[in-house]
């Protein structure tokens, strides 16, 4: 289910109140593949509801270049909010997801095991009002990077 960002707040208090364990992801999740799908299921275990940040097609534009995104934000907030390990989808537009963070104050924040707490800025954030961070390994050889380039090559006859 998308929220949207104004609501994301209030909406994580009451599913604290709740008793939820929010854990959070972010990321753009452009060519969805199996890589993302394993890495979703394992970060939803961590808790009660998975909260994905989404990239807005902007901020994929900023990180990967003027080709990406190849989907929409609209239509990459659809496929992932309906995987059964994802529970709500919010979108965001900065560098980071700090800010983000700092409105959903998850108790567990996933990300993938190629950061470091030393490299991930949200780190910061999460373990200051006691949250933990969790580092989940990737899926060798899954990223969309890689599926974009096989395409080229199969298109170029390489």
């Amino acid at each position: 289910m998308l929220i949207d960002r104004k609501d994301m707040e209030g909406f994580c208090d009451v599913l604290r109140r709740g008793g939820q364990r929010i854990v959070f992801t972010n990321g753009c999740f452009d060519l969805l593949h199996a890589g993302h799908v394993r890495y979703l299921a394992r970060a939803r275990s961590f808790g009660d509801c998975l909260v994905l940040g989404l990239n807005t097609d902007a901020s994929v534009r900023r990180l990967k270049g003027p080709s990406r995104p190849i989907n929409r934000e609209e239509d990459r907030a659809e496929v992932v909010g309906a995987l059964r390990s994802v529970d709500y989808v919010v979108l965001f537009g900065e560098e980071t997801a700090e800010a983000l963070i700092a409105e959903v104050r998850p108790a567990v924040y996933v990300k993938g095991g190629d950061y470091t707490l030393e490299t991930l800025p949200e780190a910061k954030i999460v373990q200051s009002y006691g949250g933990r961070v969790e580092f989940v390994d990737m899926v060798e050889g899954r990223s969309t990077t890689n599926v974009i380039e096989r395409i080229r090559q199969e298109r170029d006859g390489k």
